[in-house]
């Protein structure tokens, strides 16, 4: 048999209070190709649900933590599982998309193909994500082009795409890699996690790729009233998830390893978040406690 053959791959898919109807659609499309674990963030009803998760056959394994150890933690959960399951690839997803067809082996056979123009190796494949909420399709952004910066092709493919940054689900990451690039970052516990693995991967010299083989079906952020959310300029999340995004991306603009266009582009998107939710939000005295709180604990992160 060939190398290809033997390769393995495992899905993570991390939940916390999980509509169980979008989730055992996900699982339905997993079992189909892949291997995969579930990581529960000490969602209430777990147990309730156990029963429903199991019994499918390629599950192997839910793994419920005994209180919220965040998104970061779970997925490094299941990472460290797969590696020692001499697993080749591992897919990370949150718990409320959705798959085209065939994604997983339309995935794994669109990294083979790029891999062979890639001069340092790919960390990472994304998928094309259509957004839920808009049903628009998310580019492929580039940080440090002043022009042209999302869906540059990768090499001389047309199909594949360079990208700066992939978002967590449907990712899938090339776990040869893991040691060098290191895990996620738990400190970060759920916003911006992607973002900063992505950024380190790209600082030691790895291609990120995003690919139109495969389609994700995925909602970022709330839904909002704002023009700025609905644009796609940014995402609308509640006030206790703003405190994670605002301490996290505030971390960010200080780490070497973070591009420069990025730093200047999410400074100016963030004062324009900040000011829209503490002008129009009814919830501004929250999303302004919890933005100065998060700015001032970004010094603490580690």
């Amino acid at each position: 048999m060939s190398n290809e053959q033997n390769e393995r791959s495992c899905a993570i898919v991390v939940t916390y209070r999980p509509d169980i109807t979008a989730l055992l659609k996900l699982l339905g499309q997993l079992n189909k190709e892949t291997d995969f674990l579930v990581i529960d963030n000490c969602s209430p009803d777990i147990g309730r649900l156990a029963e429903s998760i199991i019994v499918y056959e390629r599950c192997q394994d839910l793994i419920r933590l005994d209180e919220n150890e965040g998104l970061a933690k779970a997925l490094n959960i299941g990472i460290s599982w797969t590696i020692e399951n001499n697993c080749d690839y591992v897919f990370l997803f949150d718990q409320d998309s959705s798959l085209c067809d065939l994604f997983v082996s339309r995935m794994i056979g669109a990294y083979r193909d790029a891999n062979k123009q890639s001069k340092h190796g790919i960390a990472a494949v994304g998928p094309r994500i259509i957004n839920t909420q808009t049903m628009r399709q998310t580019p492929f952004k580039l940080f440090n082009r002043f022009m042209l910066r999302s869906d540059r092709f990768f090499a001389d493919t047309k199909s594949h795409f360079i990208a700066d940054f992939l978002i967590t689900s449907g990712t899938m990451l090339i776990l040869k890699h893991i040691e060098e690039i290191g895990s996620m970052k738990e400190s970060y516990f759920i916003d911006n996690v992607d973002l900063e693995w992505c950024f380190r991967a790209k600082s030691k010299g790895f291609d990120l790729m995003g690919t139109d083989d495969a389609l994700l079906y995925h909602a970022i952020g709330e839904r909002s009233i704002s023009p700025l959310v609905r644009a796609g300029i940014m995402a609308q999340h509640n006030p206790a998830r703003t405190y994670y995004s605002s301490r996290n991306r505030t971390h960010l603009y200080t780490v070497p390893y973070s591009p420069l266009g990025w730093k200047i582009r999410d400074m100016i998107r963030f004062s324009l978040k900040a000011s829209w939710l503490l002008i129009f939000s009814q919830d501004r005295k929250q999303y302004w406690d919890n933005i100065r709180s998060g700015i001032r604990d970004a010094k603490s992160l580690s």
